[in-house]
């Protein structure tokens, strides 16, 4: 064999036998024009995850080369399973997966892994390039290894609905649990081991009693104390092992549990959490946390006791039957009790339920509105409501702790049978023994009751647990089980939005309502328009922008963005192409610049400063001690009003939108921030379509066109020039709002406060 290849070389003759993975690709879908270049990486993972029916939008990945956590998190975001890994030549043979397999090369290339050859030890690949049904071609371990440092990108389509959009139930809570199959049984055989190693110590002291004393039998009890040091070692090791196994079970479980519910929890649509205080949402979620401790707690200990129970019993009924059965029908009653209190419990720990649900609710509706608690001094009155709650909560908590003391009065006498009322009647039993072996098995049975008697009164309470997290279960689900956003956010189509809005014969009606918010409302906003829309209070501004949204979609009529039904489109691919700024925005606690970017991929400090400077923010920001390192706290009480309406503009301007609606983005600013607002307004709307309601007429003059409505119907669309001749209602708003001081009559005379 001759002398190695260098790197590159071995790099440039890897991308030509894959077709030219190292040259950038033509892409014409996402942000990228029909003659831009993707690179290699972006377009290799665009390829595999086409290969799972997923259109990825390369808008999410901005970065030239991306590393493998980076592709791996856009393959995520738009619905995929994905993960990267770093494997030897070894493994990336054997690898089995249901698509292409995403190769990093050295260079900023990537290739496409399509198959192996184990008997020829050799790989298939494919560049991104590839036009479809080309030949891939076979790479040995030497040229691949040169060129390639082991980074994959594993992909494939997202879970299957029945793991990821299954109802949170305790069916779905037991597959949980399932899926940790292996380190189950693991856990089984050690505390089988364990089980079998407790025995012992009871066996050997009814040996020392038995023989050791009785006769006087040094060897034997030198004996049994190797036994016992033995058996102490291996218990010790295997009881470790196990705590071990059973925290990375308790933790998964955990994490998975986590994931899913705040996964589900994004996945709910705005209606929801309208309808909903935030309070009673809060209090259901917490819920959580009394499952998760079932789960990862009492379950499991309970499935270790369970087992520890299969190996003593039979033990305890060959030392003494007659005992064992005095402990297996006191088992029994302690369960009897059990279920028949449980009824009754579960309906007086509903009322617990509601009541606390009222009280957190109360105290988050303080919290979240506590400006308006201390601007109205109304601080007697909640305080008097949140007495009122507490009191409802204390009375229902006590009702049940009373109720639920009841089932423990009466097992208290039984547990103390189990153990104390053995011992007796054990005594008993061996006064009447002839044999003389009768005391060393009372001591041995002792030592096993008291093992075996606290994990059946457990497992009898496993059943009162079991309605708890029923009923905890039951609290979550009311949450977690309502209708989600899935199937428009990871379905859906995902076309180049440019701007281009049409509303067809669109009537909605919000739920309950007796008169359609919007009645056959008709109208076009073309690519790159400034278009305003003003109407009365209630009029449906507000719903416009809603339904561009996507937040409601249950309209009739048709509404179509650049020709495309936008209940078609996929949701997350309709927000990321537009830019939103509401009356009353929220800050995330974080620097300004985070604020700014809001955790999007690929966005730095420059893109954030461009943002601002658009907006009209940077001259504010610069100002500050920090400047865009300025810590915003949480309800940004450090800002004023138009300074966090310009950091929105600025977030809402970060990732280039096509479109931008403002709704009533300047109708709580001052006049100075309105103005300045209001002159970027030109700038901002350069290259986009910006859409702008509001009830301030005076913002709305430079649009290309206005659509005026009332009471859910369409009035008039045009200039501010022709509305003012033609629409009636315009015209009376605009007078209403911009009256000539000249008009106004003199001014009454206000009456001097008299001084007493």
């Amino acid at each position: 064999m001759g002398q190695p290849e260098n790197r590159r070389d071995v790099s440039t003759k890897l991308a030509a036998v894959a077709g030219g993975s190292e040259r950038s690709a033509k892409g014409g879908d996402g942000h990228h024009g029909p003659t831009e270049t993707l690179p290699a990486r972006i377009k290799a993972i665009q390829v595999a995850a086409r290969f799972h029916g997923i259109e990825l939008d390369t808008r999410d990945c901005r970065e030239q080369t991306p590393n493998a956590a980076a592709l791996a998190e856009w393959a995520r975001r738009g619905g995929m399973w994905a993960r990267a890994v770093r494997v030897n030549w070894s493994h990336l043979i054997k690898l089995q997966a249901p698509g292409p397999i995403v190769l990093l090369l050295k260079d900023g290339g990537a290739v496409l892994l399509i198959g192996s050859d184990a008997d020829r030890n050799v790989v298939f690949l494919k560049s991104a390039n590839d036009p479809e049904g080309a030949e891939a071609r076979a790479i040995d371990e030497l040229r691949l290894t040169n060129a390639w440092n082991g980074e994959v990108v594993l992909l494939r389509a997202a879970r299957s609905l029945q793991v990821a959009d299954a109802p949170f139930t305790l069916g779905w809570l037991a597959t949980l649990v399932r899926i940790e199959a292996k380190p189950l049984r693991d856990i089984a055989i050690a505390s089988i081991a364990l089980s079998v190693l407790t025995v012992l110590p009871p066996l050997i002291v009814m040996t020392v009693v038995n023989k050791v004393l009785q006769f006087n039998s040094v060897p034997t009890l030198i004996l049994l104390s190797a036994i016992v040091a033995t058996a102490f070692l291996y218990e010790t090791l295997l009881g470790h092992a196990r705590r071990l196994i059973v925290n990375v079970v308790g933790a998964r479980i955990d994490t998975k549990l986590n994931l899913h519910v705040f996964s589900r929890l994004l996945r709910l649509p705005l209606d929801y959490f309208e309808k909903h205080p935030a309070g009673e949402t809060m209090y259901h979620l917490a819920q959580v946390y009394r499952i998760r401790e079932f789960l990862t707690g009492k379950l499991l200990s309970t499935f270790l006791d369970l087992i520890t129970l299969c190996v003593l019993l039979p033990v305890m009924f060959i030392v003494n039957s007659t005992l064992a059965w005095i402990v297996v029908v006191c088992s029994v009653l302690i369960v009897l009790i059990i279920i028949a209190f449980l009824p009754p419990l579960r309906k007086s720990y509903q009322r617990v339920v509601e009541a606390e649900t009222m009280k957190s609710a109360a105290m988050s509706e303080t919290v979240v509105g506590i400006k308006t608690v201390k601007a109205l001094g109304l601080e007697p009155q909640r305080e008097a409501l949140w007495d009122e709650r507490v009191a409802n909560a204390g009375n229902a908590r006590l009702a049940f702790g009373q109720l639920a003391s009841w089932p423990q009065t009466l097992v208290t006498p039984l547990e103390r049978t189990m153990v104390l009322g053995t011992m007796l009647f054990g005594a008993y039993l061996a006064l009447n023994d002839t044999t003389g072996y009768m005391v060393g098995g009372l001591f041995a049975f002792m030592m096993l009751a008291q093992r075996v008697a606290q994990p059946l009164v457990n497992l009898a309470r496993l059943v009162e647990d079991y309605e708890e997290v029923g009923a905890a279960v039951s609290e979550a689900a009311s949450v977690l089980n309502q209708p989600l956003e899935s199937a428009a956010n990871s379905a859906g189509v995902r076309p180049d939005l440019f701007g281009d809005v049409s509303f067809n014969n669109l009537s909605f009606s919000y739920s309950g309502a007796k008169t359609p918010a919007l009645d056959g409302v008709s109208f076009d906003v073309p690519a790159g328009t400034m278009f305003g829309i003003v109407g009365r209070s209630g009029s449906g501004k507000s719903t416009i922008a809603r339904l561009l949204q996507g937040i409601n979609r249950d309209y009739t009529g048709f509404l179509k963005v650049d020709g495309v039904d936008l209940k078609e489109i996929n949701l997350r691919h309709l927000r990321q192409g537009m830019g939103i700024v509401l009356q009353d925005n929220f800050l995330f606690r974080g620097s300004i610049k985070d604020n700014i970017i809001a955790g999007r991929a690929g966005l730095t400090l420059a893109d954030a400063m461009r943002a601002a400077q658009l907006a009209g923010a940077e001259e504010f920001v610069e100002r500050m001690p920090h400047g865009f390192d300025t810590y915003v706290e949480e309800g940004s009480p450090n800002l004023s009003g138009g300074q966090r309406q310009r950091l929105a503009i600025a977030r809402a301007l970060i990732h280039n939108p096509s479109l931008l609606i403002l709704d009533e983005a300047t109708s709580a600013l001052d006049p100075e921030s309105e103005a300045i607002v209001s002159a970027n307004l030109q700038r901002i709307a350069a290259g986009r379509t910006m859409i702008i309601v509001s009830h301030r007429l005076a913002s709305l003059t430079d649009c290309d066109q206005i659509l005026v409505l009332d009471q859910g119907k369409v009035v008039d669309v045009a200039s501010h020039a022709v509305l003012l001749e033609r629409c009636a209602l315009y015209r009376q708003l605009w007078f209403q709002q911009n009256r000539p001081t000249e008009n106004r009559g003199p001014r009454p005379i206000a009456i001097a406060p008299r001084l007493t």
